[in-house]
């Protein structure tokens, strides 16, 4: 076993993020280091950190395995997060990282949003931290069962429980002991070796075929057999469901991991530089993984004789595996060993930014904010550590029945985060006449509207859309009948000079 190359190479990876964490170990210094780096990140890390922490196992395995069923009409998801995603570091990021700063050097989002409406109203912190921990727990669960199912299949001998510890065990690790400083160093390592992956990937695939004349030969033959028109990106959908598809975007202004990259970056300067380090990365990485299931339903109908190489441990063929199957097919071992890497680090990186999060939840807005205001630093980070550890303790146990129904919910999560914080953030950002009020009825509206649509209506529109504009409104109307006071409107008018200023 430990001859194999793709064992060596595994090793070496989890190795070599271990040592990242011992390294910020001695960089976190105090509470502000350990949950955002002390606001410290270049250009390229915050690009690179907020890029990785965004795209899980789903972009090398869900999103090629959609394209490879389906076509091209499931790409609608990558376009959607595109255009989101462009939006959210055009008008978010730089404003942000400014509003945070200046509201109490807010180190959290439940803590920015009640500092930025007052400090009069708790269950604002409360409701924001609440909501933060029941999704991103039922998350946490979801990247383990995925670490657990990739060594699971690359690791034949190995059971689900002795791969759930292995897959969990590193990141909870390096999480724990370097905070946010490890988690957005090795986040550069792992987008660098994702986007490796998946521009690899598909350029073996297309030199093996011959070109794109090949590729769209053995495509006819796919289309025909399978009555799909792979090519189409609108066969097999509707306008709801292009709509349903790209909304996916909206969620971008609402997830915390995500917002947490912006919020510790150097300087609104350094940000327009790491939007289009970000944005090149996204579209590098999305129209690779599009190209992996489109060129690898190419290559597996000109080698009918491969497609069991996608089969998983209980030996039914599952195209989720198309990225595995191609890599061990076309590449030297060592070589499979670098681009497998590249999953187990799209699994590592958002669950270590999805453990922050609810770490600095509970330590910043709960244990300091309720029972510990006078706290000194070495408590905090200390406190923080240990509520990675308790988070993805929780996580293991849910984890542990990876069949679970609670899992289920992770579908909800994105739309949860989006139509619940997405519009109050945007919005206090814009608008200095929004409320606290106003604030805590959109939360609320949105993420009840996400849990409450399809089962209410049963319709197939993605609940993200409903979430978001009656979110919307509902701040709109609460905040017309409600008044802010002087100070937070003054210290509004501030942070927005100061963001002109520091463009």
């Amino acid at each position: 076993m430990f001859s194999n190359p793709v064992y060596i190479t595994f090793a070496l990876y989890l190795m070599m993020v271990l040592g990242i964490g011992f390294v910020a170990y001695f960089a976190t210094r105090n509470f502000d280091d350990y949950i955002l780096g002390g606001r410290s990140l270049g250009s390229f890390v915050t690009a690179m950190s907020a890029g990785a922490s965004d795209m899980s196992g789903w972009l090398l395995m869900g999103l090629p395995s959609a394209i490879y069923l389906s076509g091209l009409s499931q790409s609608w998801i990558a376009i959607g997060l595109v255009i989101g995603a462009y939006f959210n570091w055009l008008l978010v990021a730089g404003r942000l990282r400014v509003f945070t700063e200046f509201n109490q050097n807010a180190l959290t989002l439940p803590e920015y949003f009640y500092h930025r409406f007052g400090s009069n109203n708790k269950l604002m912190k409360i409701a924001t931290a609440a909501i933060i921990l029941f999704f991103f727990t039922i998350y946490c669960a979801a990247g383990v069962v995925a670490g657990a199912r990739l060594f699971e299949s690359l690791f034949t001998d190995m059971d689900y429980v002795t791969a759930l510890w292995l897959g969990a065990g590193a990141t909870i690790i390096y999480t724990f002991i370097g905070g946010f400083l490890a988690v957005s160093w090795t986040d550069t390592i792992q987008a660098s070796l994702m986007i490796f992956a998946l521009l690899l990937a598909p350029m073996m695939v297309y030199l093996n075929l011959g070109g794109m004349n090949e590729i769209h030969g053995a495509l006819a033959i796919a289309s025909q057999a399978n009555g799909i028109e792979y090519d189409s990106l609108l066969f097999g959908t509707s306008f709801v469901g292009i709509l349903s598809a790209a909304a996916w975007g909206l969620g971008y202004f609402g997830q915390p991991h995500i917002l947490a990259r912006f919020m510790a970056a150097e300087s609104v300067k350094s940000l327009s530089n790491a939007r289009r380090i970000g944005m090149t990365w996204m579209v590098l990485c999305l129209g690779g993984a599009v190209a992996v299931g489109y060129f690898g339903l190419a290559y597996f109908t000109t080698h009918p004789d491969l497609v069991a190489q996608m089969k998983d441990a209980s030996g039914a063929v599952n195209s989720e595996r198309i990225f595995i199957a191609l890599s061990k097919i076309l590449f030297n071992p060592w070589i499979v060993g670098i681009v497998l890497s590249a999953i187990l680090a799209a699994v590592m990186s958002t669950l270590s930014c999805q453990l922050l999060v609810c770490s600095s939840a509970i330590t910043e807005d709960f244990y300091k904010g309720f029972l510990r205001p006078n706290a000194s630093q070495k408590e905090l980070v200390w406190i923080g550590r240990l509520m990675v550890l308790l988070i993805a303790i929780i996580a293991i146990v849910i984890a542990y029945n990876p069949d679970s129904k609670v899992l289920s919910l992770v579908s909800n999560a994105w739309a949860g985060f989006g139509a619940a914080f997405g519009p109050v953030l945007i919005l206090s950002l814009f608008w200095k006449k929004m409320t606290a009020h106003g604030a805590l009825a959109g939360m609320i509206v949105g993420a009840i509207t996400v849990v409450a649509w399809k089962p209410l209506t049963g319709s197939e529109l993605y609940e993200m859309i409903p979430g978001f504009i009656l979110a919307i409104l509902a701040i709109y109307a609460v905040s017309m009948f409600t008044k802010n006071s002087d100070d937070v409107e003054k210290r509004f008018i501030e942070a927005n000079q100061a963001y002109n200023n520091a463009k």
